[in-house]
Protein backbone atom coordinates (compact mmCIF):
# COMPACT_ATOMS: atom_id res chain seq x y z
CA UNK A 1 0.00 0.00 0.00
CA UNK A 2 0.89 3.81 -0.84
CA UNK A 3 2.30 5.97 2.64
CA UNK A 4 -0.17 9.08 2.17
CA UNK A 5 -0.72 11.57 4.83
CA UNK A 6 -4.03 11.79 6.11
CA UNK A 7 -4.72 15.45 5.26
CA UNK A 8 -4.22 13.98 1.57
CA UNK A 9 -6.56 10.93 2.45
CA UNK A 10 -9.29 12.96 3.75
CA UNK A 11 -8.96 15.36 0.37
CA UNK A 12 -9.49 12.28 -1.82
CA UNK A 13 -12.32 11.38 0.71
CA UNK A 14 -14.07 14.82 0.27
CA UNK A 15 -14.35 13.98 -3.46
CA UNK A 16 -15.61 10.33 -2.95
CA UNK A 17 -18.02 11.78 -0.92
CA UNK A 18 -19.48 15.13 -3.07
CA UNK A 19 -22.49 14.16 -4.11
CA UNK A 20 -22.20 17.08 -6.79
CA UNK A 21 -18.98 16.30 -7.91
CA UNK A 22 -19.54 13.46 -11.30
CA UNK A 23 -19.62 10.36 -10.43
CA UNK A 24 -16.33 9.72 -12.96
CA UNK A 25 -14.52 11.88 -10.33
CA UNK A 26 -15.97 10.08 -7.28
CA UNK A 27 -15.23 6.46 -9.05
CA UNK A 28 -11.62 7.72 -9.49
CA UNK A 29 -10.77 9.03 -5.68
CA UNK A 30 -12.83 5.46 -4.47
CA UNK A 31 -10.33 4.13 -6.88
CA UNK A 32 -7.56 6.17 -5.16
CA UNK A 33 -8.57 5.34 -1.67
CA UNK A 34 -8.19 1.62 -2.45
CA UNK A 35 -4.86 1.68 -3.90
CA UNK A 36 -3.95 3.55 -0.52
CA UNK A 37 -5.49 1.72 1.82
CA UNK A 38 -5.38 2.07 5.78
CA UNK A 39 -7.71 2.77 8.77
CA UNK A 40 -8.58 6.50 7.18
CA UNK A 41 -8.86 5.75 3.33
CA UNK A 42 -11.54 3.11 4.84
CA UNK A 43 -13.53 5.09 7.25
CA UNK A 44 -13.68 7.55 3.88
CA UNK A 45 -15.24 4.84 2.40
CA UNK A 46 -17.78 3.88 4.87
CA UNK A 47 -18.79 7.57 5.05
CA UNK A 48 -20.38 6.92 1.45
CA UNK A 49 -22.58 4.00 1.93
CA UNK A 50 -25.15 6.78 2.74
CA UNK A 51 -24.99 7.87 -0.41
CA UNK A 52 -27.95 7.46 -3.05
CA UNK A 53 -26.20 5.63 -5.56
CA UNK A 54 -26.43 2.03 -5.83
CA UNK A 55 -23.91 1.96 -8.25
CA UNK A 56 -20.86 3.74 -6.22
CA UNK A 57 -22.35 2.01 -2.85
CA UNK A 58 -21.48 -1.39 -4.78
CA UNK A 59 -18.26 -0.34 -5.62
CA UNK A 60 -17.16 0.98 -2.04
CA UNK A 61 -17.93 -2.75 -1.01
CA UNK A 62 -16.19 -3.84 -3.77
CA UNK A 63 -13.34 -1.96 -2.85
CA UNK A 64 -13.44 -2.66 0.58
CA UNK A 65 -13.22 -6.66 -0.39
CA UNK A 66 -10.01 -6.10 -2.35
CA UNK A 67 -8.27 -4.40 0.16
CA UNK A 68 -8.48 -7.65 2.92
CA UNK A 69 -8.54 -5.06 5.29
CA UNK A 70 -9.81 -6.79 8.50
CA UNK A 71 -11.24 -3.42 9.50
CA UNK A 72 -13.51 -2.82 7.04
CA UNK A 73 -15.16 -6.25 8.53
CA UNK A 74 -17.78 -4.73 10.54
CA UNK A 75 -18.49 -1.89 8.00
CA UNK A 76 -19.70 -4.70 5.60
CA UNK A 77 -21.60 -6.92 8.19
CA UNK A 78 -23.54 -3.84 8.92
CA UNK A 79 -23.87 -3.46 5.09
CA UNK A 80 -24.90 -6.86 4.49
CA UNK A 81 -27.76 -7.12 7.26
CA UNK A 82 -29.37 -3.37 6.36
CA UNK A 83 -32.10 -4.63 4.05
CA UNK A 84 -33.02 -0.96 3.08
CA UNK A 85 -29.74 -1.29 1.40
CA UNK A 86 -29.82 -2.47 -2.74
CA UNK A 87 -29.64 -5.73 -3.72
CA UNK A 88 -26.33 -5.60 -5.86
CA UNK A 89 -24.85 -3.27 -2.72
CA UNK A 90 -25.70 -6.19 -0.30
CA UNK A 91 -24.98 -9.03 -2.27
CA UNK A 92 -21.12 -7.40 -3.17
CA UNK A 93 -20.64 -6.59 0.70
CA UNK A 94 -21.29 -10.17 1.56
CA UNK A 95 -18.93 -11.16 -1.71
CA UNK A 96 -16.35 -8.61 0.14
CA UNK A 97 -16.34 -10.76 3.16
CA UNK A 98 -15.67 -13.90 1.53
CA UNK A 99 -12.50 -11.87 0.03
CA UNK A 100 -11.34 -10.21 3.37
CA UNK A 101 -10.45 -14.44 4.09
CA UNK A 102 -11.42 -14.41 7.87
CA UNK A 103 -13.51 -17.17 9.37
CA UNK A 104 -15.34 -15.10 11.54
CA UNK A 105 -17.76 -14.02 9.73
CA UNK A 106 -19.20 -17.43 8.88
CA UNK A 107 -21.91 -17.01 11.46
CA UNK A 108 -23.17 -13.50 9.59
CA UNK A 109 -22.71 -15.54 5.93
CA UNK A 110 -24.64 -18.11 7.41
CA UNK A 111 -27.45 -16.35 8.67
CA UNK A 112 -28.21 -14.99 5.00
CA UNK A 113 -28.20 -18.38 3.24
CA UNK A 114 -32.34 -18.04 3.11
CA UNK A 115 -32.15 -14.20 2.04
CA UNK A 116 -35.40 -13.47 0.01
CA UNK A 117 -32.84 -11.76 -1.95
CA UNK A 118 -31.33 -14.74 -4.03
CA UNK A 119 -28.25 -13.17 -5.40
CA UNK A 120 -27.22 -12.39 -1.86
CA UNK A 121 -28.11 -16.01 -0.53
CA UNK A 122 -25.94 -17.05 -3.49
CA UNK A 123 -23.39 -14.55 -2.65
CA UNK A 124 -23.07 -15.95 0.89
CA UNK A 125 -23.16 -19.48 -0.41
CA UNK A 126 -19.98 -18.61 -2.67
CA UNK A 127 -18.15 -16.52 -0.10
CA UNK A 128 -18.48 -19.34 2.51
CA UNK A 129 -17.28 -21.60 -0.07
CA UNK A 130 -13.93 -19.65 -0.19
CA UNK A 131 -13.64 -19.71 3.27
CA UNK A 132 -13.80 -23.48 3.30
CA UNK A 133 -11.56 -23.76 0.67
CA UNK A 134 -9.01 -21.52 2.63
CA UNK A 135 -9.57 -23.58 5.85
CA UNK A 136 -8.32 -26.64 3.58
CA UNK A 137 -5.39 -24.63 3.26
CA UNK A 138 -4.73 -26.41 -0.36
CA UNK A 139 -1.61 -25.57 -2.40
CA UNK A 140 -2.78 -23.85 -5.86
CA UNK A 141 -1.26 -21.95 -8.31
CA UNK A 142 -4.18 -19.85 -9.81
CA UNK A 143 -2.29 -18.47 -12.18
CA UNK A 144 -3.99 -15.05 -12.08
CA UNK A 145 -2.80 -12.42 -13.90
CA UNK A 146 -4.90 -10.29 -12.96
CA UNK A 147 -3.67 -9.24 -8.70
CA UNK A 148 -7.48 -9.45 -8.19
CA UNK A 149 -9.12 -11.18 -5.24
CA UNK A 150 -11.63 -13.72 -6.73
CA UNK A 151 -14.62 -15.04 -5.05
CA UNK A 152 -13.49 -18.84 -5.58
CA UNK A 153 -9.63 -19.95 -6.81
CA UNK A 154 -9.60 -21.54 -10.16
CA UNK A 155 -10.21 -25.00 -11.09
CA UNK A 156 -7.30 -27.65 -11.33
CA UNK A 157 -8.03 -28.66 -15.00
CA UNK A 158 -7.11 -25.95 -18.10
CA UNK A 159 -8.55 -28.32 -20.24
CA UNK A 160 -11.25 -25.74 -22.12
CA UNK A 161 -13.84 -28.29 -23.15
CA UNK A 162 -14.58 -29.79 -19.37
CA UNK A 163 -14.29 -26.31 -18.00
CA UNK A 164 -17.08 -25.27 -20.37
CA UNK A 165 -19.41 -28.56 -19.18
CA UNK A 166 -18.69 -27.15 -15.65
CA UNK A 167 -19.27 -23.73 -16.36
CA UNK A 168 -22.51 -24.47 -17.51
CA UNK A 169 -24.00 -27.61 -15.73
CA UNK A 170 -26.99 -25.93 -13.59
CA UNK A 171 -26.72 -29.11 -11.48
CA UNK A 172 -23.22 -28.20 -10.29
CA UNK A 173 -22.70 -25.94 -7.09
CA UNK A 174 -22.74 -21.99 -7.91
CA UNK A 175 -18.95 -22.26 -6.38
CA UNK A 176 -17.55 -24.94 -8.58
CA UNK A 177 -18.87 -23.17 -11.80
CA UNK A 178 -16.95 -19.74 -10.66
CA UNK A 179 -13.69 -22.35 -10.15
CA UNK A 180 -14.54 -23.01 -13.74
CA UNK A 181 -15.00 -19.33 -14.98
CA UNK A 182 -11.98 -18.13 -12.77
CA UNK A 183 -9.75 -21.19 -15.07
CA UNK A 184 -11.44 -20.10 -18.52
CA UNK A 185 -10.42 -16.75 -17.44
CA UNK A 186 -6.65 -17.38 -16.81
CA UNK A 187 -6.00 -19.31 -19.84
CA UNK A 188 -7.10 -15.85 -21.68
CA UNK A 189 -7.31 -17.47 -24.97
CA UNK A 190 -9.96 -16.80 -27.98
CA UNK A 191 -11.57 -20.44 -27.18
CA UNK A 192 -11.95 -20.26 -23.35
CA UNK A 193 -12.66 -16.80 -23.75
CA UNK A 194 -16.11 -17.54 -25.68
CA UNK A 195 -16.47 -20.50 -23.63
CA UNK A 196 -17.11 -18.08 -21.15
CA UNK A 197 -19.19 -15.84 -22.97
CA UNK A 198 -21.56 -18.48 -23.27
CA UNK A 199 -21.90 -18.21 -19.54
CA UNK A 200 -24.15 -15.11 -20.11
CA UNK A 201 -26.93 -17.06 -20.96
CA UNK A 202 -27.31 -18.96 -17.56
CA UNK A 203 -30.25 -19.10 -14.98
CA UNK A 204 -28.70 -17.06 -12.43
CA UNK A 205 -28.11 -12.99 -12.79
CA UNK A 206 -25.72 -13.42 -9.73
CA UNK A 207 -23.59 -16.01 -11.95
CA UNK A 208 -24.19 -14.21 -15.39
CA UNK A 209 -22.78 -10.91 -13.93
CA UNK A 210 -19.76 -12.37 -12.84
CA UNK A 211 -19.12 -13.81 -16.26
CA UNK A 212 -19.46 -10.40 -17.43
CA UNK A 213 -16.86 -8.81 -14.82
CA UNK A 214 -14.79 -11.10 -16.10
CA UNK A 215 -14.77 -10.53 -19.57
CA UNK A 216 -14.04 -7.16 -19.00
CA UNK A 217 -10.77 -8.08 -17.27
CA UNK A 218 -9.91 -9.57 -20.06
CA UNK A 219 -10.85 -6.95 -22.21
CA UNK A 220 -11.05 -9.15 -25.36
CA UNK A 221 -13.35 -7.54 -28.35
CA UNK A 222 -14.64 -11.49 -29.26
CA UNK A 223 -16.65 -10.88 -26.35
CA UNK A 224 -18.13 -7.43 -27.48
CA UNK A 225 -21.60 -8.67 -28.82
CA UNK A 226 -22.25 -11.18 -26.27
CA UNK A 227 -21.51 -8.45 -23.23
CA UNK A 228 -23.74 -5.75 -25.69
CA UNK A 229 -26.44 -8.04 -26.51
CA UNK A 230 -27.07 -8.64 -22.56
CA UNK A 231 -26.52 -4.96 -22.28
CA UNK A 232 -29.47 -4.09 -24.72
CA UNK A 233 -31.41 -6.61 -23.23
CA UNK A 234 -34.20 -4.12 -21.11
CA UNK A 235 -35.43 -7.66 -19.50
CA UNK A 236 -32.01 -8.56 -18.12
CA UNK A 237 -31.33 -7.90 -14.24
CA UNK A 238 -29.90 -4.74 -13.93
CA UNK A 239 -26.64 -5.97 -12.15
CA UNK A 240 -25.78 -7.45 -15.22
CA UNK A 241 -26.20 -4.82 -17.63
CA UNK A 242 -24.53 -2.69 -15.68
CA UNK A 243 -21.22 -5.68 -15.60
CA UNK A 244 -21.40 -5.58 -19.23
CA UNK A 245 -21.41 -1.69 -19.73
CA UNK A 246 -18.18 -1.81 -17.49
CA UNK A 247 -16.65 -4.87 -19.53
CA UNK A 248 -17.36 -2.75 -22.48
CA UNK A 249 -15.52 0.13 -21.10
CA UNK A 250 -12.74 -1.61 -19.97
CA UNK A 251 -12.66 -3.32 -24.00
CA UNK A 252 -12.82 0.25 -24.89
CA UNK A 253 -13.12 0.09 -28.69
CA UNK A 254 -15.09 2.70 -30.99
CA UNK A 255 -17.62 -0.02 -30.99
CA UNK A 256 -17.88 -0.35 -27.57
CA UNK A 257 -17.69 3.58 -27.24
CA UNK A 258 -21.02 3.84 -29.62
CA UNK A 259 -23.06 0.81 -27.58
CA UNK A 260 -22.54 2.94 -24.46
CA UNK A 261 -23.15 5.99 -25.50
CA UNK A 262 -26.99 4.21 -26.47
CA UNK A 263 -27.92 4.00 -22.88
CA UNK A 264 -26.47 6.94 -21.58
CA UNK A 265 -29.98 7.72 -20.87
CA UNK A 266 -31.27 4.48 -19.62
CA UNK A 267 -34.12 3.89 -17.48
CA UNK A 268 -32.27 1.93 -14.73
CA UNK A 269 -30.37 4.33 -12.72
CA UNK A 270 -27.84 1.55 -12.58
CA UNK A 271 -26.99 1.30 -15.67
CA UNK A 272 -27.32 4.88 -16.84
CA UNK A 273 -24.46 5.23 -14.37
CA UNK A 274 -22.28 2.27 -15.33
CA UNK A 275 -22.58 3.64 -18.79
CA UNK A 276 -20.98 7.38 -17.40
CA UNK A 277 -18.16 5.61 -15.47
CA UNK A 278 -17.82 2.89 -18.69
CA UNK A 279 -17.33 5.81 -21.29
CA UNK A 280 -14.70 7.98 -18.28
CA UNK A 281 -12.66 4.04 -18.54
CA UNK A 282 -12.57 4.10 -22.04
CA UNK A 283 -11.40 7.66 -22.21
CA UNK A 284 -8.66 6.25 -19.80
CA UNK A 285 -7.96 2.57 -22.14
CA UNK A 286 -7.31 5.27 -24.69
CA UNK A 287 -4.85 7.20 -23.29
CA UNK A 288 -1.55 7.34 -22.23
CA UNK A 289 -2.01 7.42 -18.63
CA UNK A 290 -0.86 4.74 -16.58
CA UNK A 291 -3.23 4.21 -13.58
CA UNK A 292 -6.89 4.62 -14.03
CA UNK A 293 -7.24 6.25 -10.48
CA UNK A 294 -4.49 8.31 -9.15
CA UNK A 295 -6.07 11.58 -7.49
CA UNK A 296 -2.87 11.83 -5.55
CA UNK A 297 -1.42 13.43 -8.81
CA UNK A 298 -3.85 16.57 -8.37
Amino acid sequence: MVKVDKESICSIGSVLNDKNRPLKERFRALFTLRNIGGADAIECINQCFRDDSALLKHELAYCLGQMQDRDAIPILVKVLEDIDQEPMVRHEAAEALGAIGCTEVKPILEKYLKDPIIEVAETCEIALGRLKWIDKKEKLNDNNPYASVDPTPPAATKNVAELKVILMDESESLFNRYRAMFSLRNLQTEESILALAAGLKGKSALFRHEVAFVLGQLQHPCSIPFLAENLRDSAENEMVRHECAEALGAIATDSCIEILNEYLKDDKRVVKESCEVALDMCEYENSPEFQYANLLKE
